[in-house]
This record gives C-alpha cells, structure tokens and sequence, in this order.
C-alpha cells in the first residue's frame, strides 16, 4: 500500500491551505503537533510524578511531610483544574485569539510555572504559584492543540482515528520521559531540579510550535481568518437540528464514559502512588538488580530510539523548508539522549538497585509508544469497532487493572501501613490500563472532532477536558480515603472498588452501542 497518496487528505490540505507533504501517509504538521504536545506532556507529567511523592516525603527528605490525606486532596484540586480550565481555553480561542496564539501563550505561562516551582526551596509560596500558572497555560494550551489535529483531517473514514492515535503517541512519549527523567533527577537528586527540568522542555517545545506556524495554513488563525475556510469544509449549520442534537448527546454520553475511566485511571498519581511507596517491594539486590538494570536500560532506550525514528523521518520531509523547526527539535532530542545515557550509567554502576516511585506510573507511557503504532494500523485497516465498542473495552481494561491490584495485596493485613508487594502486580496493572486507555484516549479525541460542529470545536474540547476534570476531582476525593478504607477493610477491597464501577459503566455501553451508532448518524 502506498502511504504517500491519499487523493481526499491532500484535497482537504489543499483546501486549508497546509502544507500537502505526508509522513508516513498523514500530514506532517501533525508531526510538528506530535512534538509540541510531547515536550508539554513531559513537563506536565514529569511534575506530576513527583506531586504526591514529594508533598509526602519527610522534611529531612526535604519534601513537605504531608500525610496522604492532604496530599490526594491537594493532588485531585490540581489534576481536576488543570483539565478544567481548557474550557475557558476553548472558549477564548474559538471567539478571539484562534488556536496559534492561545497554544503560544499557553505555553510560556506553563514555562514560568515550571520556573517558579524549582525556586520552591527559597519559598514555599513559589510552588503554589508554579501549580497555578501550570493549571492556567494548560488552559490555553490543551484543547486548542488537540482542535488543530482535528482540522489536519477530513471527518470521513478512519484516517483521523488513526491520527489520533500517533498524536496520543506523542503525548506519552513526552509523558514517558517526563516521569522517567524529571521522576529519576527528582527523587534521587533534588526536587527543585526535577521540577525546572521540566520547564526546560516545555520552553523548547514552545519555540518548535513556533518556528512551525506556516506549516498549518490557515488552520489556528484568529477566528476572521480561519471563518471562510471552514465555511467552505463544514456544512453543520445547514444539518438538521435534530442531527446536530444526537451527536451531540453521542459526545455527553462519551463524556460519562470518560469520566468514569479516567476516575479510575487516575489513580496512577495519587493511591497507586503511594502504592508503590509504602506498600511494594523497590530495593532489589543481587540477580534481582542485575536484572532490573537491564530491564530499566531497555525501557530507558528503546522509546527513545522509537520516538528520534519520528524525528528523523520528519527532518528527511521538511528540513529544506523548514530548518528551525527540526534545530529546535534536535536540541530537544540532543539533552534527552545525553540525560538517559547519564541515567543509565550511573544506575548500572550501583551496588543496589531502588526502583524509584515514579517508575511505575512511566510504564503506562511506555506502553503506549510500543502498541499505539499496532492500535492505529488495527483501527485503520484491520478492525474498526463502533466508538461504544472501543469505550466499553477501555472501561473493562481498566477493571482489569485494578483486579490484578486487588488480587496483589489480598495478603496485606488490614490497617498496615507498609508492606512488600511484589512489582508485578503493579506492571501487570499498568500494562492493562495503558491497553484500556489506547480504547478511549485517542478515540475519544477523535470523536469529538467528527461530532462536533465546527465553530463550538474548541469549546467541546473544553467540555471534554471538563470531564476530566471532574474524574480527577472525584478520583482524588475517593483516593484521600485509601488510609480509612485500609484501616476499616482492606487494601484488597479499595482496589475491587475501582474493579467494579468502570465494568458496570462497560455493560451499559455495550447494551446501548446500536442506538448510539444511530444516534451518530452515519460518523463512523
């Protein structure tokens, strides 16, 4: 099969006035996406790793020695703003600045939040203001991102669930090196580097973006600019109102389902975080270590390798054209390779291996650098479920997880406060909900896209992210309950909770996928 010709996504390109030239058969500014969203994805979750750890480190461990109460709480305010605020961002960017600027803008107020939480050592109130500026840049930046790789694609067939699906990629690959670098430097040198690396990353992501602009055409110009072009493509208005209402609906019942996953899923960074902690077994010794280390060097290398790949094919597309964009992303790329190379040596030469916390929650990115490539060319040209289908798999993936959680800790007495789980359950744990999130992460995306009319895109990106937002608040109300639940029943049984509730939400859909796919009417 020839990747290069797609008659309707060049006329579609043709149209917007971005650039034709394919990669890999898609538009390569959905490359020039993949990468911006890869380095803010590795400063917001490479701060995130270390949120909840640090805030429950001791004051000799120089963290802040909250409990894991105040921690989860403070944990979900955050994660549930940071997906809150897309919502003002979409509205601010579908009536007045236009995707371009409300992602540049976005951008350098995440970069002094990032700033602002490494000075955290001089005042503590440095770190409260990084959390605020990061939950307001988010605002501006992750919806408006998400809309552009929208407009790449026209709405008809799978094309655009498979570019989804890479440009999810791209977010957990900047996710993967986040959590893997800023978590490593965070926790075994000092917290305030981990936290201003991750300030660095978003900086050079920010200037990529913008070196990239004429790459996009009109796609993203202020919302004057870009009207008469999305006249031309789009015909909701001229839908019936009953049409525009059934997707629309399709979109809130999508948002329930997203919700309840993400309540769920969520919990990697707050309950699963101190998990892994308090009650998993992290210093190996002997053959143990030795086999750690490989593993470690094999997880640190190969996405590395995998995501330059991209890079290079990229750079071989567009480098004549457009020099500063792949400079910007080489220098990225140069730092990275330099910082995983130190990290793996200087892990190798050590007596003992202690698997940091913020390792665990890296295996969900790496998983999905390895399978997200295998999920695009599935949904593409193998098998395309309808979207009830795919969101009931992710929600039943997700149980799954937790069931392999709640089987691990069985044996924990009731009450205790730390234990010696063995690692496995939490990567078989992982390993499930990364599966279960390639089912409705990218798809979800996707949909919105295809379902949305036109001229609220950006807003209903917000709404999406809105639903995040209250998974995170609900998922962190729930998980500052891990110590009273433990004490009262068991570790086992708040893990089975997390088993239950996603699988019931899984039956729903599959009985409703048939009215649902009418309701869509003929979005595939």
């Amino acid at each position: 099969m020839n990747f290069e010709k797609d008659a309707v996504l060049e006329s579609h390109l043709n149209q917007v006035g971005a650039e034709r030239v394919l990669v890999k058969g898609h538009p390569a500014g959905l490359f020039v996406l993949f990468f911006t969203e890869m380095w803010e994805r590795f400063s917001y979750y490479g701060m995130r790793a270390l949120l909840v750890n640090f805030l429950v480190s001791t004051i000799a461990q120089h963290g802040w020695g909250w409990t894991n109460s105040e921690a989860m709480k403070l944990y979900g305010l955050y994660t549930g703003m940071v997906f809150l605020t897309p919502l003002f961002g979409g509205i601010i960017a579908d009536r007045l600045t236009g995707y371009k600027k409300s992602i540049m803008v976005g951008a350098i107020i995440m970069t002094l939040g990032h700033i602002s939480m490494a000075m955290e050592g001089f005042n503590k109130n440095f770190f409260l203001a990084g959390l605020i500026l990061i939950v307001l840049g988010n605002g501006l930046f992750k919806p408006n991102i998400s809309s552009m790789v929208g407009k790449l694609y026209p709405d008809k067939g799978g094309k655009k669930d498979a570019g989804y699906t890479i440009f999810y990629m791209g977010i957990n690959g900047g996710a993967f090196l986040g959590m893997m670098l800023c978590g490593y430097i965070g926790e075994k040198i000092g917290w305030h580097y981990g936290f201003g690396l991750a300030g660095i990353f978003m900086f050079l992501g920010m200037l990529q973006f913008y070196f990239a602009q004429r790459i996009f055409g009109k796609i993203g110009d202020t919302p004057e600019k870009e009207s008469t072009v999305s006249e031309k493509l789009n015909q909701d208005d001229e839908q019936p109102k009953h049409i525009v209402r059934d997707r629309l609906l399709v979109i809130a019942i999508f948002m329930f389902s997203s919700i309840v996953f993400h309540l769920a899923f969520e919990q990697a960074g707050g309950s699963m975080t101190i998990f892994a902690k308090n009650y998993t077994q992290r210093v190996l010794s002997g053959e143990a270590a030795t086999i750690f280390k490989w593993a470690d060097f094999a997880l640190t290398i190969v996405p590395i390798v995998v995501i330059t790949g991209v890079l290079l094919v990229l750079a071989k597309k567009i480098i004549r054209k457009y020099p500063l964009i792949i400079l910007f992303s080489s220098i990225s790329f140069v730092i990275i390779w330099s910082l995983c190379l130190w990290k793996v040596y200087r892990e190798y030469h050590g007596m003992n291996s202690e698997v940091t916390v913020s390792w665990f929650p890296m295996l969900n990115s790496f998983f999905i650098i390895t399978l997200a490539t295998s999920f695009s060319k599935i949904w593409e040209r193998v098998w395309n479920p309808s979207g009830p289908i795919k969101f009931a798999m992710g929600l039943t993936l997700v149980g799954v997880g937790f069931a392999a959680l709640a089987i691990g800790s069985a044996e924990i007495p009731t009450g205790a406060k730390t234990a010696s789980v063995s690692m496995i359950w939490l990567v078989l744990a992982y390993f499930f909900h990364t599966v279960g999130e390639l089912c409705i992460g990218p798809v979800g995306l996707s949909y919105v896209s295809k379902l949305s009319p036109k001229k609220f895109l950006g807003l209903l990106f917000g709404f999406w992210f809105c639903a995040n937002a209250i998974a995170n608040f609900i998922g962190g109300f729930i998980g500052s309950y891990i110590d009273k639940i433990t004490e009262s029943h068991s570790m086992s049984f708040f893990f089975a909770v997390f088993t239950v509730i996603p699988m019931i939400a899984a039956v729903f859909l599959l009985l409703g996928n048939k009215k649902i796919k009418k309701m869509m009417h003929g979005i595939d």
